[in-house]
């Protein structure tokens, strides 16, 4: 056991502290340290945002034609001078760094993400703060665990406990954080991780909360929570549409951004102008937007929270306007849709630093004020009103894009911690999942991770095996020998074969053991005794043999007892005739195959 460790346990056992307390402690350490670190994250953007809403004349056209590609260049500088591991934008990088890396991510990673990231958002750039403060929260943890020399469960835990405190800082949402870490970052809910990973969520989002006073990024809007009427089941097939026009979008967003870092990706300059390149490219959106809307600072610049808040108040919509005026605000939202995807393709497909989840909550307000908009107007909504539908319409977009449904509906849920919005966030957030799934196999995140070789599974890759059985697999052809012949017969076959694996039979033709193509190459080394030897006393019997309805699971288990290539199929119960051999090779081709489609 590491010395830190050992220390610090051997002190605790003097007060009486058991098991696992030592990491319970780091945990809520952590998280008491995350929310001060979102604190000082979240700082600058909330006093840029202010300055921004503050600027109008020609400064404002400065801001918005120069800000975007000044914040790309300085992104560029700062990862040229912070060389840092980039596996794609988001958490991307940490789930890598779980999945490949055992839980260590370098701190680096974070000082770049934090820098870089700031830079991005506050210069206009459209991404959100979510990503950068999940991924600063897992380099903390990561760092912590492996300063102290925590093994590597303990410093991957350690990591979802920095994750999920972000998390819960950035939206006063522990339980959200915590379901983030363990469907998406993690895909483990062992009880062991579980509890670390709780307490610091909790502490985390109590500490932003005794430092800000209110929800750490943007907050509903009075009117909202007291209006009146409920979420009805008279309503379920217009979420159930929903659901489906969030597929539809999230898919949309995916696709985009795969194009974009595609084509930006791999421009023919240096990569440090890239987020350069991509700001004036988002500067052109802004100048179009202005054109048309006048000198406004862009909605789909930088997070989009105040956006989204206004978005949720029921005093955006109003439902006594005319034909014209309901068609021009249709069409402004639409644009405003177009706008926020395009814009965030343009800014992290070029490289710029910044979370997803903001762009996605607020195309999903957008999508579901739509919706409600249209239903109201045509007398379909009777008691109800757009903002609830902007509402549960920000859940379904993320689990849409995300591939993670849970998070979506708690996150949402923990914005107005109203339970009657549970049945529609449900509704609308599994339908998303199912369409985005059906036409895109991999999430937003699971794209680039695919491109880099990584292959997520599911939440619990033996599962995957629990559920496949040996019928599931091609078996090969077994290789027969009698007990009695020479082991120069033996020798001769193998030689006619190609070498191999042998099941030897006895004078029944039932099962009796094998002679596998180690031991044959270990005789071959005293090829002058071969003559003297029979296949008896070369044969294995303790080689473990499978049964025809054995789960895969098992069956690579035994393979780890026996650490051999091939191991005897047995056909029917408890008989001892040989159905064929089962191979490592084949096993782990149908384990990946089981891989590839454990997201479809």
């Amino acid at each position: 056991m590491p010395t830190a460790i050992r220390r610090i346990r051997r002190a605790g056992l003097r007060v009486g502290l058991q098991g696992d307390w030592c990491m319970y402690l780091m945990a809520a350490g952590i998280g008491l340290l995350m929310g001060v670190v979102a604190t000082l994250f979240l700082a600058p953007l909330r006093s840029l945002e202010q300055i921004e809403d503050a600027t109008s004349g020609t400064i404002i056209w400065m801001l918005v034609l120069l800000a975007p590609a000044i914040g790309g260049l300085l992104v560029g500088i700062a990862r040229l001078g912070i060389n840092a591991p980039y596996i794609g934008p988001g958490v991307t990088t940490v789930i890598y760094g779980v999945l490949r890396q055992r839980g260590k991510l370098r701190l680096r990673v974070g000082v770049q993400k934090w820098i870089c990231s700031t830079l991005t958002i506050g210069s206009g750039g459209s991404a959100g703060a979510e990503g950068p403060i999940v991924t600063i929260g897992s380099v903390l943890g990561s760092t912590i665990g492996r300063m102290l020399g925590t093994n590597t469960q303990q410093t991957t835990t350690l990591l979802g406990c920095g994750a999920a405190a972000g998390i819960a800082a950035v939206f006063n949402a522990p339980i959200a954080g915590v379901l983030f870490v363990m469907e998406i970052l993690l895909r483990d809910f062992s009880l062991r991780t579980f509890t670390p990973i709780v307490i610091a969520a909790v502490v985390a989002s109590a500490s932003i909360q005794g430092i800000l006073h209110d929800e750490a990024i943007f907050q509903l809007g009075s009117d909202f929570l007291t209006m009146e009427g409920t979420f009805q089941m008279a309503y379920m097939p217009a979420y159930i549409l929903l659901g489906l026009l969030c597929g539809l979008v999230g898919v949309a967003f995916i696709r985009g951004l795969d194009i974009s870092s595609h084509y930006l990706g791999r421009m023919p300059v240096p990569i440090w102008t890239r987020p350069a390149i991509g700001g004036l490219l988002l500067a052109i959106l802004g100048l179009a937007f202005m054109l048309v809307m006048g000198p406004k600072y862009p909605f789909f610049y930088g997070n989009g929270y105040p956006e989204i808040t206004r978005l949720l108040s029921p005093g955006t919509y109003v439902s006594d306007l005319d034909t014209t005026s309901i068609g021009l605000l249709m069409l402004g939202l639409l644009a405003l849709l177009l706008l926020k995807l395009v814009g965030t393709c343009i800014t992290l497909g070029s490289g710029g630093a910044g979370g997803m989840f903001a762009p996605s909550l607020m195309m999903g307000a957008i999508v579901g004020g739509m919706l409600g908009l249209s239903l109201e107007w045509v007398g379909l909504l009777e008691h109800g009103t757009p903002a609830r539908f902007a509402l549960v319409g920000m859940a379904a977009m993320v689990a849409s894009v995300t591939h993670a449904p849970l998070t979506g509906i708690l996150i949402v849920y923990e914005l107005t911690r109203h339970y009657q919005i549970i049945l529609p966030l449900m509704l609308a957030a599994v339908i998303a999942t199912i369409v985005a799934r059906w036409l895109c196999r991999d999430s937003i995140y699971s794209a680039r991770l695919r491109e880099a070789g990584v292959r997520l599974g599911g939440l619990g890759e033996l599962t995957i095996l629990a559920r496949l059985t040996i019928q599931d697999l091609i078996l090969e052809p077994p290789r027969t020998i009698s007990w009695r012949d020479s082991a120069a017969a033996l020798v001769e076959q193998a030689e006619q074969r190609g070498a191999g694996d042998f099941v030897v039979l006895d004078d029944k033709g039932d099962y009796r053991g094998m002679v596998t193509n180690q031991d044959l190459k270990a005789a071959l080394v005293f090829r002058e005794a071969i003559p003297l030897l029979q296949v008896s006393e070369l044969l294995r019997s303790d080689l473990p043999i499978i049964g025809e309805d054995e789960t895969l699971d098992v069956v690579l288990e035994k393979f780890s007892r026996a650490n051999v290539d091939a191991l005897p199929v047995l056909a029917g119960s408890g008989e001892r005739k040989v159905a064929g051999l089962v191979t490592r090779g084949r096993l782990m081709k149908r384990y990946q195959a089981a891989l590839d489609h454990a997201d479809d």
